[in-house]
């Protein structure tokens, strides 16, 4: 029936010495990696979401080929046999004939072993490729926020995913950047103030950037001052007294003269910012100076300071001169004295 057309007779002909070539390369009992002839397979490598193109080439113009993929039929010559929308043959005319296998946006189903079988005149060639599927890492789940009292233990973690399993190490994010050790577990022993701050998980593998999360730390201390001073003691003036403390949670400031807390008063004045409490007093007269303590509070415990707020010398300028004058007229006799003796 097809005897007057020799070249549908060949399409036929050839078509079913693919299907029945075909039929030899199904069995999916060999290993990755190796075909029945023990000949090695070549590796292509695809990152998740990219383009894989598989290359296979055609001997001459005359010859039909057929992609497989585990089990199953992908393609016989032009015709599709998958119903997955992302796979297509690249074809090319010229020297080389390409019949390339182009699987967009791959995914790790997509991982495993593909066949290229080109059939001339039923002498089939086969070309095996295994297609590896890479994934960028992606953390998944990391601790949150956590707070701690000083001299207490932390323990963090870091989940990610990834293909290959991707690594994990931790960044303290200070000005000198500290590392710790790489795994999903940070266990910090007897932390310290100095140990607060900002923690990075840096998750890394080859197949893109690092996938990095951070937390807070925060550690709670009790409160130390570090600096009490003041500006203006004079009758009639202004008294300012500074006084900062350092402490997490964030200390109150309480203000006393000698055993008495001093409050915002007619002539007083107490204003806080943060770790800075400042206590002014207009128009100083002589009942307000004596000793002023000033107290940093938090719910770990408390500091003190204290420091005497005392008047100007009260001595005149006169008085002073009447002194020194009487001393030189007793010292004068002396120093002649020993002078003559020497002559």
């Amino acid at each position: 029936m097809v005897a007057g057309r020799p070249d549908v007779c060949f399409s036929v002909q050839s078509l079913a010495g693919i299907i029945f070539t075909l039929t030899c390369f199904l069995p999916s009992c060999l290993p990755a990696g190796r075909t029945g002839e023990g000949t090695l397979v070549d590796t292509v490598t695809s990152r998740q979401g990219d383009t894989a193109l598989l290359r296979c080439y055609l001997l001459d113009g005359l010859s039909k080929g057929a992609w497989l993929n585990r089990s199953s039929i992908m393609f016989t010559g032009g015709d599709k046999w998958s119903a997955d929308p992302r796979v297509s043959v690249v074809t090319g005319g010229g020297n080389k004939h390409e019949y390339s296998l182009q699987i967009q946006k791959v995914d790790i189903s997509d991982e495993g072993r593909y066949t290229c079988v080109v059939q001339n005149n039923l002498n089939p060639q086969s070309n095996h490729i295994f297609l590896s599927v890479k994934v960028p890492p992606k953390i998944y789940d990391v601790s949150s926020d956590v707070t701690v009292n000083e001299g207490g233990n932390v323990s963090l973690f870091c989940m990610a995913s990834g293909r290959p399993e991707p690594s994990i190490s931790w960044r303290h994010i200070t000005p000198l950047a500290m590392k710790y050790q790489t795994g999903e577990d940070l266990n910090i022993s007897g932390i310290t103030k100095d140990q607060a701050g900002e923690y990075e998980c840096i998750a890394q593998n080859d197949a893109s950037a690092p996938n990095t999360k951070s937390l807070r730390v925060t550690v709670n201390y009790p409160p130390s001052i570090h600096e009490m001073k003041f500006t203006g003691v004079g009758v009639a003036r202004t008294a300012l007294l500074r006084c900062e403390a350092l402490g997490v949670p964030t200390p109150a400031f309480e203000w006393y003269r000698g055993t008495k807390r001093l409050t915002r008063a007619q002539g007083t004045d107490i204003q806080t910012l943060r770790s800075r409490s400042v206590l002014s007093m207009t128009n100083m007269t002589q009942d307000r100076y004596g000793n002023y303590t000033c107290v940093a509070v938090n719910m770990l415990g408390k500091a003190s300071a204290s420091m005497p707020l005392l008047p100007p010398s009260t001595a005149s300028y006169g008085g002073a001169s009447r002194v020194g004058v009487a001393l030189v007229a007793w010292l004068l006799p002396l120093v002649l004295f020993s002078f003559l003796a020497m002559c």
